[in-house]
């Protein structure tokens, strides 16, 4: 009789994705290049080209782990390193007036008497700061190695990715196992581990970090322990913008619960009982993504947040005419004179597919992950720019289980990992090059 797959078997598979991830970045540059620019996106190529701003990027250029940074990874490095006013990092908005750059008193607004005055605001404040706090704490340590203080921060945010990422595939495991049954949740974990946009989770980005509290968040959950569940999903909501949809299945569970009917009370049953202090704390548990997304957004950083994002990135929430257009404008390239784009945006529409698919499949069967899964999808798709949603997917639960159901059958489960892998291996070669990967 075969044996039953455990968590020791997952972390062994896990090991061996990080070394042949880490093993693959260092042999592709060394056996090839490719041809500069980019010209997948309208943008890219000005980015792209040789000399070009991403070979400009101060954070992006020390050579220890080279490959395991680029675009945003500038972002997370120099807050790590310098915070939010970093002078290395662009900025927007001159035309608005001077902001300060200093010691900030968080969630407020720099204080007149602080820092030194600068135009503008950097690009930082587009990205959350859990992720770079966290780089930061795990740099003292590993200072000791020797490397530039950039070096370390790399292999810092390179580590609490992989970390994060064998969070994540142990969740998705258990979660895999209750849902499909023996089996189930490693192919699940398998499938989290060999996905299209997976590289993402073994470089500095928040992939990895933000599925291993989210996807642990959830697992959490469904082991009652709400407390905990709460707290992994303020630190993912610190994390990326889209752990506040965590509070959906926080929401669903308290409900089930059916501790709510408790607040259910008339006035002479108030005085009598008085109120009900611990329905209310554990409401305010549930509701804790949401009132820490809240207190951040109407901070300073909040505001700063929405005017990078407004004025650089062009992005917003549910912006569906600019969605409506640049989505329409991407569908068109897939029959366009442009082969870079459409092969892009293949990779892009099959995503969005796949992610709708297997989140409206799961509603009915565990509507606490489906939910999950489509909000975020919602979110990112109607953020605006076609661009991204191949990476935004990875944060969807039951893409794994859907693909896992599928892989009762062995044909569905050589045939998807091979299509996996190679598609990974294009998109890990893009990021390799610093080549526009999503």
């Amino acid at each position: 009789m075969a044996k039953v797959p455990t968590k020791r078997t997952v972390v062994a598979i896990w090991l061996g994705w990080a070394v042949i991830m880490m093993a693959y970045s260092a042999l592709v540059p060394a056996r090839f290049s490719v041809v500069r620019p980019d010209k997948v996106l309208f943008w890219t190529p000005g980015s792209t080209a040789v000399n070009g701003a991403q070979d400009n990027k101060y954070y992006l250029q020390d050579p220890f782990l080279e490959r395991q940074v680029a675009w945003d990874s500038e972002y997370y490095l120099a807050i790590a390193l310098g915070g939010y006013d970093d002078p290395h990092v662009d900025r927007v908005g001159e035309s608005f007036g001077n902001v300060r750059n200093g010691p900030g008193f968080w969630p407020f607004v720099i204080p007149q008497g602080a820092g030194n005055v600068r135009e503008g605001i950097s690009l930082s404040h587009a990205f959350f700061p859990f992720y770079p706090f966290v780089i930061r704490l795990l740099a003292l340590p590993l200072s000791i190695l020797g490397l530039t203080s950039i070096g370390t921060a790399t292999l810092a945010g390179v580590i609490i990715s992989l970390l994060g990422t064998l969070a994540a595939t142990l969740a998705i495991f258990e979660i895999g196992n209750q849902e499909i049954g023996r089996n189930g949740g490693l192919r699940a974990a398998f499938y989290l581990l060999i996905f299209p946009s997976s590289f993402f989770l073994s470089v500095v980005y928040t992939e990895g970090l933000f599925l291993g509290l989210a996807f642990s968040s959830l697992m959490l959950l469904r082991r009652g322990h709400h407390g905990w569940a709460a707290l992994l999903a303020v630190l993912a909501t610190l994390t990326r913008a889209a752990g506040v949809v965590l509070i959906v299945p926080l929401f669903i569970s308290w409900v089930q619960a059916s501790e709510w009917l408790d607040l259910d009370l008339e006035w002479r049953q108030l005085y009598f009982k008085g109120l009900p202090w611990r329905t209310i704390g554990k409401a305010l548990i549930a509701a804790a993504p949401l009132i820490v997304f809240f207190i951040w957004r109407f901070s300073y950083f909040g505001m700063a947040f929405s005017r990078v994002e407004d004025e650089f990135f062009g992005r917003g929430l549910l912006a569906i005419g600019a969605t409506y257009a640049s989505w329409r404008e991407a569908f068109f390239s897939l029959f366009g004179n442009n082969p870079q784009a459409a092969a892009y945006y293949a990779i892009e529409f099959g995503a969005i597919l796949l992610g709708f698919t297997a989140c409206i499949a799961g509603l009915r069967k565990y509507p606490d992950l489906a939910w999950f899964g489509l909000l975020i999808i919602i979110l990112s798709f109607t953020s605006g720019p076609a661009q991204g949603m191949h990476r935004y997917v990875l944060a969807a639960p039951p893409i794994y289980l859907f693909l896992s159901n599928l892989g009762r059958k062995p044909a569905f489960d050589r045939v998807w990992t091979i299509a996996s892998i190679l598609l990974m291996g294009i998109v890990g070669t893009m990021f390799i090059f610093d080549m526009w990967a999503g």
